[in-house]
């Protein structure tokens, strides 16, 4: 399952995988395309980067426009907790202070995994009941169950729903046009 990093170093690692890229035959042209209509028009998205967003849930993730995309999709299907809940849950075990990791482990159980919660997730009883037993002494793994079942959840669910949306489909022939010009 993947971790989430858009830092500027991501960024960085991606260049230099596009320069990996080009010395085993990778297409530079539509590299350097790509790159200058980021620049041209300071959106960021390349027809390139979305296309493969179709790759993998995990591939669309790691992508910084990616996940705010797929962030306003879900938004708009009224169906975003699952992805909210990951991106704690990934936040939550970097943590490393115990006094904070109580803390935040309390405000996600109540938000996301009580029975009735505000913006409770679709997990079965037997994961929310393991979560409640962890929660007497949080730790960075707590919710590591839930956030499976979620990532699974929205892998099988969502992340299809999304590749067959329109958003999905307008945004990715928007970025087609601008490469062909």
């Amino acid at each position: 399952m993947p971790s989430i990093d858009v830092s500027p170093q991501r960024e960085l690692q991606n260049l230099n995988m596009d320069l990996d890229n080009k010395k085993r035959g990778g297409n530079l042209k539509s590299r350097l395309q790509c790159r200058s209509s980021q620049d041209a028009n300071n959106e960021g998205l390349c027809y390139e980067e979305m296309s493969q967003w179709s790759e993998s849930l995990e591939r669309l993730l790691s992508s910084k426009y990616g996940m705010k995309i797929f962030q306003a999709y879900l938004k708009s299907e009224f169906s975003d907790e699952n992805i909210e809940f990951w991106l704690l849950c990934e936040d939550y075990k970097k943590m490393k202070s115990s006094f904070r990791m109580s803390s935040r482990a309390k405000k996600i159980f109540k938000r996301y995994i009580q029975a009735e919660a505000p913006r409770e997730i679709n997990i079965d009883h037997n994961t929310r009941e393991l979560i409640r037993r962890n929660m007497k002494t949080p730790d960075s793994l707590c919710f590591d169950d839930a956030r499976r079942i979620v990532y699974g959840l929205m892998e099988k669910d969502s992340y299809p729903r999304f590749l067959r949306s329109d958003l999905y489909k307008d945004l990715l022939e928007s970025t087609s046009e601008s490469v062909q010009m």
